[in-house]
């Protein structure tokens, strides 16, 4: 991902701030069953535990996780998402702030959780290993991590384009104003998951469902670039 592409991806959420939820209106009986599959699994990741939280985006699942954990630090590069999560009077074990989710070094606090909501699929395939060698970073030893990220639905999301060299691939998507928008949107198998995220992490558990997947393990040390 070039810089401006890093832009156009920052101009779409700021654009689709206020109707990203969406996202999360059940589809169907085994959509909306999933997503509370995914809601008790983070849940029981996170309790009692010091969070950062990368890309939290409106904090839609910032809230879910506010319930059960000591504290949560969450970032988002997007402006206008943050206003949205802000909006939504989170609890005073909260605090919601701009940050890069590759520059996590600059983020002050001390975390033995990481948490990474449907964000894994806009990072560069190239970029992964350092991101979370990042994310592990500011970490303490025995942290859980939680990922969870879409599966490919054909006809949802937009139109999935060829992978580009890099093995990257991209969705043609329509905001509600009528705008087009050409979005980094990687998907992964269970193979791909398990290879990318055991480097130094224990206890690995990877689910995969039919429109979302989901990871959590634990860091023993940061991966490298």
């Amino acid at each position: 991902m070039t810089a401006l592409e890093d832009a156009n991806l920052r101009r779409y959420y700021d654009q689709r701030a206020a109707e990203y939820e969406q996202i999360y209106l059940p589809r169907d009986d085994g959509h909306g069953r999933e997503l509370g599959e995914v809601a008790r699994e983070l849940r029981i990741a996170v309790e009692g535990r010091r969070v950062l939280e990368v890309a939290c985006g409106t904090g839609y699942w910032t809230t879910c996780a506010a319930k059960v954990a000591r504290t949560i630090t969450a970032i988002d590069a997007s402006l206008a998402m943050l206003a949205e999560a802000r909006e939504k009077a989170l609890p005073a074990n909260v605090t919601v702030q701009f940050g890069d989710a590759y520059d996590l070094a600059s983020v002050q606090g001390e975390f033995d959780g990481g948490l990474a909501m449907f964000w894994i699929s806009h990072v560069p395939r190239a970029r992964l290993r350092g991101f979370l060698g990042g994310l592990h970073a500011r970490l303490s030893p025995g942290s859980v991590v939680y990922l969870a990220d879409s599966v490919y639905v054909r006809g949802v999301g937009g139109d999935l384009l060829p992978a580009d060299a890099a093995g990257d691939t991209y969705k043609v998507r329509r905001l509600a104003d009528g705008g087009r928008h050409r979005v980094l949107k990687n998907y992964f198998s269970e193979s791909e998951l398990r290879e990318l995220l055991g480097p130094g992490t224990s206890d690995l558990a990877v689910r995969m469902g039919t429109h979302f997947w989901s990871a959590r393990y634990r860091v023993t040390s940061a991966p490298r670039a």
